[in-house]
Order: C-alpha cells, then structure tokens, then sequence
C-alpha cells in the first residue's frame, strides 16, 4: 500500500518535532535539569511539609523553610562524609599505588615466564595510582568550581523546592486550567495524582532499597575485611541513583583497595561477586518488593532511556531518567492515543515471555484435565 500524502506529511512533522524537541531539552539543560531534580526533591519533601502544616499548625511558608533547611543539611552532611573519607583514600594514595605496582610488576614477570611477552612489550610502563587518583580528584574540584552552574544550581534548586511547596496549589490550578476541556478536570486530577504517588512511591522505594543493599555491601566487604568496608558499601548504594550502572562503578574502588591491600586476588574477585550478587538480588526481589508494580519499567527501556539521557543532560540526565520516564508511562497509560506507548514502556506480561512450547504444553496439559473430568 502505497502510503498517501497526508500519511508522510504528518510522519515528517512529527520526525521535524522530535528532533526539534530533543534540541531545545539540550539548550535548556542549565534550566530543565535543576527543575526536574527540584520537583523531585519537592515530592519527597511534601509530606513532611504536610505533617507540620496540619498537625503542628505552622505557616506554609515556615514549613517550606524548616523542610529545605533539614533536607540541605542532610545532603550537606551526606556530602561532607563522604569527602572526608575520600581524603581519608587519597592519604593512603601512595601505600596503595606501591602495593599495586608491585601486583602489576607480578603479573607482568607472569605473563613474560609463561606467554613470553616482555614487560617493555606491555602498555603501562609505570603504575602511579595514588598520583593518577590526586590529580583527577584535583581535576574534578577545579571543574565544579570554576562552572558557574554548579554554584547557581546550589541557589536555584532549594528555591524552586520553596516555591513548589508554597504555590502547589496555585500550578495545580494552571495545570487544571491548561489540560482540562470544558472544565472537566477529573483527566487532569487522576493525571496529576497517579503522578505524585509513582514519584513517591519511586524515592521512598530507592532510600529504603539503598539502605538495604548498603547493609548487604558492607557486610560482605567486612566479611573479606576490606578497608572503610562501610564508606564504600553505602557509596557503592547511593550510586544506585543511576540504575544498573551505579553499583558497577560503585564496586571498582572496594575492589582495587582489595587488590592492593591484599595477598591473593581471589579478593577483588570476591568483592565483584558479592556486588555482582547483591545486584541480582537487589533488582529481582528487593526493588519490586519495594517499589511495587506502581514503577513498572521493563529493563530494556530502563536502560535505553538511562543512555539517551545520559547523552542528552550527562550524569544528570542518568539520575533523572527512570523518574521522567515513570512519568511519561503515566501521561501515556491515561491518554487513549498514547496507550501503545505505555504499554511498550511497561512491563510485559507472562504470556509475552513464554516460549511457544511451554504454552502449547500448558495448553496440553488443561485440555487433559478436562477430559478427565469429563470422563
């Protein structure tokens, strides 16, 4: 069938706005990204918000206030752990970068005794870990402050979280107002709802599921008696803020302390196993006993959407993916046009995941059943 004029007109501007749109959501990083992290943070904040406002009676603007404060002290604390520990690493730089030239000097007389490559033959030439680790972490530093949005967005976040807060009902309004026909806002309010409670339901679920697996890592680091077992357990959990990845890169520092701390190398083997276990467990049983079927994203698009994002906003962009995409399943679930697109999204039912056999013998088996009443 040979498609008609209408059909390609509409597939070329609907490929025009794509590409349009994905353009104007790069140029509008530095705006679109503290917004999104700042609604985010709104969502989790809300309810203690309501708490003060409607048990202890205090002024929405005081609560606002009081709920920011706590929340940037926490991050600020969480934040200053962690550089303290860092520092803690970076001191012991040098006993570590010894200690893994000379596994590497091991490993290079190895391969020359077995597999007759020479160690000139070899691309490290010199291995200086502690240096390499200074002058990145120095590298970092000096990139974060001299970028003018890193500070800008320490100001502008905690003030679009105190203006969320306060004019919620004011943008509920407009929302109503933009999105509803002939003044019918059930649409828009079963819309606006189902929203606040996946994003809800997302962050309660990822800080339970982090303190969960952070308890798991450090266990395990402990039981193989790898230095700051705890630091790099609950670093190895936060990081689960970027899904599948995070706890991958979380895993390799735990692992080199172990390599060069260590006398065998079955310990950093043994650190990946036992993060590559916590893993497993963690995505099949702990998160969708947590989260519940209110996040459901298949982890096909869960990774493709963390990509595209991560191209798109950077290390941002990986953070905030799964929750725009939650929200997009949403807006997609509720619009009829949009359905397919939910569904694609989602998570596929059994029946997509079954083999043709297993269903024809499933099949076999209830048609023998019933003869057997029958007779």
């Amino acid at each position: 069938m040979v498609p008609t004029p209408k059909k390609e007109n509409a597939a070329a501007l609907n490929l025009i706005f794509i590409i349009g749109l994905v353009y104007v959501l790069y140029v509008l990083k530095p705006v679109l990204v503290p917004i999104i992290i700042a609604i985010i943070l709104s969502v989790s904040a809300f309810p203690f918000v309501q708490f003060l406002e409607r048990k202890l009676r205090i002024n929405r603007v005081i609560s606002a206030i009081v709920a920011i404060t706590l929340l940037s002290l926490v991050i600020f604390a969480l934040l200053l752990f962690i550089g303290f520990q860092l520092s803690d690493i970076l001191e012991k730089g040098d006993f570590y970068a010894e200690k893994l030239s000379n596994v590497y000097n091991t490993f290079a007389t190895k391969l020359e005794t077995y597999l007759g490559i020479e160690k000139n033959e070899l691309s490290i030439k010199k291995l200086n870990i502690g240096a390499t680790i200074k002058n990145n972490f120095v590298g970092i530093i000096e990139f974060l402050t001299s970028s003018g949005s890193f500070f800008s967005d320490i100001i502008l976040i905690p003030l679009y979280i105190f203006f969320f807060l306060i004019y919620r009902k004011f943008f509920k309004s407009f929302i109503y107002r933009a999105f509803s026909k002939d003044g019918n806002t059930l649409k828009a309010k079963t819309i606006l709802n189902k929203l606040y409670d996946v994003q809800q339901n997302y962050l309660v679920g990822l800080f339970m599921v982090m303190g969960i697996v952070g308890v798991l890592n450090s266990i395990g680091l402990l039981i193989l008696g790898i230095d700051n077992a705890i630091f790099f357990g609950f670093l190895a959990a936060l990081l689960l803020l970027i899904p599948y990845i995070g706890i991958i890169i979380g895993s390799l520092l735990p692992a080199v302390v172990a390599l060069a701390t260590k006398d065998s190398l079955w310990y950093p083997v043994g650190v990946m196993v036992i993060f590559a276990f916590i893993q497993f467990i963690e995505g099949n049983f702990i998160t969708p006993k947590i989260t519940g079927s209110k996040v459901s994203i298949n982890a096909f698009v869960a990774i493709l959407s963390i990509i595209l994002f991560s191209m798109l906003w950077g290390i941002a962009g990986m953070i905030v993916a799964l929750p725009v995409i939650a929200s997009l399943k949403v807006v997609f679930d509720t619009i009829p046009e949009l359905k397919p697109y939910g569904f694609l999204i989602g998570e596929p039912l059994d029946e997509y995941l079954r083999s043709g056999a297993r269903i024809r013998l499933k099949n076999w088996k209830k048609i023998r059943k019933e003869k057997r009443i029958i007779n």
